[in-house]
């Protein structure tokens, strides 16, 4: 297994001196093929997998702690993660069999698919309305630290960073990426000029909570720096995007355990656009916010909600009493 894996990672490697592969997507393929290796043992003979062989190390992928975030606590991967695990694999055993080194492809037998897992199912991406509701309020709630420098007290600049994902849904990039210059008031009105994908702009309203703790950071808990950059480290450098994770879990540490479960960044941008939904905003105003460009890519961020369906029925426009009556 772990000779047959090397050999193929070295085809894969190879494929981006050629321009056939970009380095990102060869590391992917490298790392998932090592984690086959790891779940299915070094010594095990590639020709000896089964389909059901191959089940069982899909299953094993997908109960395996989430490592993209800082406190592993035993979640499942994500959907995509378990989709793309076996997007690699599969490559594998596809050049395996025209190699010569398989006589028959597992996959061909296996019966865990991308979605199915068995039964099993990724935790859901969106909060619940208590769970954000709850995360909201610890970042709403954050003030500087009474004791320590100035420019050491993250607090403010945390709770920023949460709302901000949990309200507008930005990427992370483009939050990361955001300037002081972004922000801007118009008619008493606070906005975020967004700078997407692709070159594209869009201005967003900020929530009035939103935007007193945009101006109660710039006052109290930015570092003064000569750097453009919104988000600061304590050192006033630019916050990078693996350093968003971190903020969101120490803003988690201040939620009742009770609504407490842990999110990543993304995970936040699928709360803001199923909850917008959910209480049935136009459909094309949270387009906008989100950056999208067509309205069919709104399905992709659009969770269901336990109960959503028994109050959709409960309140049918159908039935309800005519003006008058």
């Amino acid at each position: 297994m772990a000779e047959a894996a090397d050999r193929y990672v070295e085809l894969v490697r190879a494929r981006t001196l050629t321009g056939a592969l970009s380095p990102s997507t060869a590391e992917v393929y490298g790392r998932d093929v090592a984690t086959l290796v790891e779940l299915a043992g070094a010594e095990t003979v590639l020709d000896d997998l089964s389909g059901a062989d191959v089940d069982a190390i899909l299953l094993a992928f997908a109960r395996r702690p989430d490592g993209r975030r800082s406190e592993p606590d035993g979640r499942m991967q994500s959907a995509s993660s378990q989709a793309r695990f076996r997007r690699s694999i599969s490559a594998l055993f596809k050049h395996a069999t025209l190699a010569g080194w398989v006589q028959i492809n597992p996959m061909t037998t296996s019966t865990v698919m991308a979605r199915e897992r068995g039964g099993l199912r990724a935790e859901r991406r969106a909060l619940t309305r208590e769970q954000a509701q709850g995360l909201i309020g610890a970042a709403a709630s954050a003030s500087p630290a009474v004791e320590g420098r100035r420019d050491q007290r993250v607090q403010v600049r945390d709770g920023l960073i949460v709302l901000l994902l949990a309200t507008v849904g930005p990427r992370v990039s483009e939050l990361v990426r955001a300037n002081v210059e972004d922000f801007f008031t118009n008619d008493g009105v606070r906005y975020w000029r967004i700078f997407g994908k692709g070159g594209k702009t869009r201005d967003v309203p900020l929530p009035g909570l939103v935007g007193q703790a945009l101006d109660a950071y710039l006052v109290e808990g930015r570092p003064a720096s000569s750097e453009k950059a919104l988000l600061l480290s304590w050192r006033g450098r630019r916050l990078a995007r693996g350093d968003v994770q971190g903020v969101i879990d120490r803003v988690q540490r201040e939620v009742d355990p009770s609504q407490r479960r842990s999110v990543t960044p993304h995970g936040l941008r699928h709360t803001t656009a199923t909850h917008l939904l959910a209480d049935a905003v136009d459909m094309d105003a949270v387009r906008r916010v989100l950056g999208h460009s067509d309205l069919s890519t709104l399905g992709r961020y659009r969770d269901e909600l336990p109960g959503e369906l028994e109050v959709a029925m409960r309140s049918h426009p159908l039935l309800r009493p005519r003006k008058g009556e």
